[in-house]
């Protein structure tokens, strides 16, 4: 079971007015880390500060009221200050996390996403991580920051989201097919559970979410499959879950979605960068 993980256990850099625009954080093992990894689950809270974070290993899923963002390895996640979030860990052994003050936050994305994260990016991570979390950034620094909040600003969003609706016959069959998500109903019979014609239920899906039900129902398996394959299940057992009636028939609709196999997604990740 994740390890559920109270706020207040430490004094939260995430929550400092002060100090300077941009402080960057290195995973470290031990209670008083600011960002810790492993296996476990942040429970809904939100920052004062924009956070953005990447892992080296695992996978983590972050919730919002907008819906929830997969962050596989080598990418970045963009949660906005003040955005209330909820965020599960699943087996992640480092990584990084940078804490942007408000102002400096505003050029950046006001959503919550998943961006592509190169090697410059890294290595700025790394030079800030080891600045005073409390003094002003010189004139050097400014410029690091700089450059590191341009390459955030350009960095490609990856298309790793899964929409949440908001209207109430909607959400009780999203949250139907989350937790069945190899549930074969079509889509009549889903809009006669819901209390609803399938025409109804097509439309307002594509209103809410920006996508048809059947992109939304696939999208939801691809968030089950990436979560399932970073606990180290095997290809066929997630391919069954999902109702696919052979593990191939899954293999190529993942590789249709991230353009390579259930495989070497994970390693893929790891060796370029993305």
């Amino acid at each position: 079971m994740p390890e559920s993980i109270s706020s207040a256990a430490v004094p939260d850099l995430s929550e400092q007015a002060d100090g300077p625009p941009l402080i960057a954080l290195l995973s470290e093992p031990g209670p008083d880390s600011q960002f810790l990894l492993g296996t476990r689950e942040y429970g809904w809270h939100s920052h004062l500060r924009g956070q953005m974070f990447c892992i080296e290993s695992g996978l983590m899923h972050v919730r919002t009221s907008h819906g929830s963002w997969l962050l596989p390895p080598h990418r970045a996640g963009w949660i906005p200050p003040d955005m209330t979030h909820k965020v599960s860990v699943i087996g992640a052994l480092s990584g990084w996390s940078i804490l942007i003050a408000p102002q400096a936050s505003a050029s950046l994305p006001q959503r919550p996403c998943v961006t592509a994260v190169n090697e410059l990016m890294g290595a700025l991570v790394r030079r800030a991580a080891s600045w005073t979390t409390r003094d002003p950034l010189d004139q050097g620094q400014e410029r690091v920051m700089g450059v590191l909040l341009d390459e955030m600003r350009r960095a490609p969003q990856q298309a790793l989201h899964l929409p949440m609706p908001s209207e109430r016959r909607l959400v009780r069959v999203a949250h139907a097919i989350l937790a069945r998500p190899g549930e074969r109903r079509n889509l009549d019979e889903w809009a006669g559970w819901g209390g609803m014609s399938a025409r109804t239920l097509s439309r307002l899906f594509r209103a809410e979410t920006g996508c048809s039900f059947a992109q939304w129902r696939q999208q939801a398996g691809l968030v089950y499959a990436l979560e399932r394959l970073a606990l180290g299940e095997s290809v066929a057992t997630v391919a069954d879950a999902l109702g696919y009636a052979t593990p191939s028939n899954f293999i190529a609709m993942f590789r249709r979605a991230f353009g390579e196999s259930p495989g070497r997604y994970f390693g893929a990740a790891k060796q370029t960068g993305r």
